[in-house]
């Protein structure tokens, strides 16, 4: 199993979306780098769900693949704002997964908290510059946020 880490503005789709929704497929990842990460995702593989872009910044909940190397629906469709008219169904270029709901946490392990526990070398998301949406979260660190969080 791996884990990662997935970031999404709450008022766009947060982790209360998912928790409602049950399952989503996680569309409109339009970074080659993140899109390669979401290809290596596999059944099973946990997800820290972190919002951005709201205070408090950090990793609300859970979530795990339930299914990998999804074409991405958003790309075909030119009402969307993730369209690409650059892709087809026969060969499109962006591809995702499915991810199902585990928990929210009670409360967010936020930005700060994680600066104070973990270095940019444990999380990537403590990097400077670093605008990626999906990244790989090491098992060692992955085990520490699960133990700060229960």
């Amino acid at each position: 199993m791996n884990y990662w880490l997935i970031k999404s503005e709450p008022d766009v789709f947060g982790i209360e979306h998912l928790q409602r929704h049950h399952e989503t497929v996680w569309d409109g990842v339009r970074n080659y780098q993140a899109r390669n990460y979401l290809q290596s995702a596999r059944v099973g593989d946990v997800m820290f769900f972190y919002h951005s872009n709201i205070d408090p910044i950090g990793i609300a909940g859970l979530c795990k693949v339930v299914e990998g190397n999804v074409v991405d629906p958003s790309q075909f469709d030119p009402k969307s704002k993730y369209f690409d008219p650059k892709s087809s169904r026969a060969a499109p270029r962006w591809w995702t997964v499915r991810v199902q709901f585990v928990e929210k946490f009670a409360q967010v392990i936020t930005l700060e908290a994680l600066r104070q526990h973990f270095t940019p070398d444990d999380l990537v998301v403590l990097r400077k510059g670093n605008r990626l949406s999906v990244m790989p979260v090491g098992e060692d660190a992955a085990l520490r946020l699960l133990a700060m969080e229960r």
